[in-house]
């Protein structure tokens, strides 16, 4: 059997700085598929229907996903995989190539690739819940945890039966409602989203989440950049007629303060969740990178499409028909093909229809910050259709200094 860094190392060789990675399937007992995310119709339960649908697709990603006494060794975890097929995990990568992966920068200040990103496809509303912050998820042994949303226009022919999202509470609730309903977790429909507000969500548009702020994510097709954490607590006890178990309630929360409200109400950052302006402050419409017509003329468009969080970033980027292009960034990334076919450097990437679980694909890869910073060619040969991708990128990348957020 060959090595671990010795799979690593062809990888990367391979790739010339770009290594493929295997799709990372994670299910969630109390979601039910929306069935955007390309998932052969037979395997949206491969893992059990104990184990719940398969709704979530992780990219790019060194966090095991957190699911329970049943979760795997490896969910969660991204793996990257040689032209002949052996494989090794992404996380051992970074431990072993370290800066020359992920960049020096990102390797001395965290050591380890800080953020993963997602596909989230449920078809109905999840409840109104909250990722707790870096003082409370420190107590459990996690991190605290903001995260980001873009809705691709590819993946959201369908909105789902609730293409709504509830963030925080209405400006005029108060401390004791929200105690009383959580108080009323076990006695049927706690009725919180009764003093908070929904946002219709609109496809090609995001929204930037600090944690401490409850939010009860709607059903469109998600891409979720964040931080490297799957820490959470459900507050909303009913939602699209499915009970949660106050395990969920309790999630993240320390074994000694099980039961406690008022531990509950300090996990919540009262003043984002009831400011007037939380959608000014936190919705996202794309922005260009560069000046429009410069990048048309140069054959691609590129827009900043999560930007106000300084744990991550992406892009969504665009090579148009016909056209090569060479593109640069400063900081390491993943990317998830979206729309077409092509090649970037060494390696031919394409965006399939439909996957088998456990097949292998050529949608996914992790770009090396010295390859980003060299370059990465791209060559869109199709006459008529763009090739699409969408780029995760870790903690203050450089590139957005001169972005105003």
């Amino acid at each position: 059997m060959t090595s671990p860094h010795a799979v690593i190392e062809r990888a990367i060789e391979e790739g010339q700085g770009i290594v493929r990675l295997t799709p990372t399937w994670v299910p969630r007992v109390f979601c039910v598929p929306g069935r955007r995310i390309k998932l052969h119709p037979d395997d949206y339960y491969a893992l059990g229907g104990d184990r719940g649908g398969i709704d979530e697709r992780w990219f790019a990603s060194t966090t095991p996903a957190d699911n329970g006494p049943l979760t795997s060794p490896w969910e969660g975890l991204s793996f990257l995989v040689t032209n002949d097929g052996e494989k090794a995990l992404l996380r051992d990568a970074v431990a072993h190539l370290k800066g020359q992966l992920i960049g020096d920068r990102l390797w001395q200040d965290y050591g380890q690739w800080p953020m993963y990103s997602k596909f989230f496809d449920n078809q109905g509303p999840l409840p109104h819940h909250i990722h707790h912050r870096e003082e409370h998820a420190a107590r459990v042994g996690q991190l605290g945890k903001p995260e980001a949303y873009f809705f691709p226009t590819q993946l959201n022919n369908h909105g789902g039966d609730f293409p709504y999202t509830f963030f925080g509470f209405e400006p005029g609730a108060t401390r004791a409602q929200v105690r009383e309903c959580l108080a009323s977790f076990t006695r049927g429909d706690n009725k919180l989203t009764n003093i908070s507000k929904a946002y219709r969500l609109e496809p090609g548009t995001g929204w930037d989440v600090p944690p401490g702020v409850l939010h009860a994510p709607g059903s469109l097709c998600t891409y979720e950049p964040q931080k490297a954490s799957d820490v959470f607590a459900m507050y909303q006890s009913l939602v699209n007629n499915q009970v949660i178990p106050p395990a969920l309630l309790w999630k993240n929360t320390p074994p000694e303060l099980v039961g406690d409200l008022d531990y509950l109400m300090s996990v919540i950052d009262w003043d984002e969740n009831v400011d007037p302006y939380f959608a000014a402050k936190h919705f996202m419409r794309p922005r260009p990178v560069h000046p429009r017509d410069e990048m048309t003329a140069a054959g691609y468009d590129e827009t900043w499409i999560c930007y106000k969080s300084s744990a991550f970033s992406a892009k969504e980027l665009t090579v148009l028909p016909g056209r090569t292009v060479t593109i640069t960034d400063n900081a390491a990334y993943g990317f998830i093909m979206m729309q077409g076919h092509g090649q970037v450097n060494a390696s031919t990437v394409e965006t399939p229809a439909l996957i088998r679980f456990g097949q292998l694909t050529q949608d996914e890869f992790f770009v090396s910050e010295v390859t980003a910073r060299a370059g990465v060619v791209i060559t869109n040969p199709s006459s008529c259709d763009p090739l699409v991708m969408l780029k995760h990128f870790g903690p203050e990348n450089p590139d957005m200094a001169a972005l105003d957020r």
